[in-house]
């Protein structure tokens, strides 16, 4: 049957919720719906969260050489260097020898 199907569907995601939560198909199936909103939610703070972290390290490595994080991407925007964000935090932390390079480049 197709009910018990979707029934059962619902209550094996709710496996380890607390209580009725995981018992009780209609407390379950709200409890199942709240938190696949929360993970869809979750997937877009995740993009704006590692974003954020980019451009603050992309800042700390270019201040060192005396240039503020706008003024770096401004640069190399007017350089035609298109290196995105998560590119350019990686060479900062890992590898500051090429990020200098860019640096040194776009001044």
């Amino acid at each position: 049957m197709a009910s018990k199907a979707r029934r059962k569907k619902i209550l094996k995601t709710a496996k380890g919720y607390y209580g009725a939560r995981s018992k009780v198909f209609t407390v379950a199936k709200n409890a199942v719906e709240k938190s696949l909103l929360y993970a869809y939610i979750g997937r877009k703070r995740k993009k704006r969260s590692f974003r954020r972290l980019w451009i603050q390290r992309i800042n700390a490595g270019s201040r060192e050489y005396g240039l503020s994080y706008s003024k770096l991407m401004n640069k190399l925007s007017k350089n035609n260097l298109s290196l995105n964000r998560k590119v350019l935090a990686d060479l900062a932390i890992h590898h500051p020898d090429a990020f200098k390079v860019i640096v040194e480049k776009v001044q």
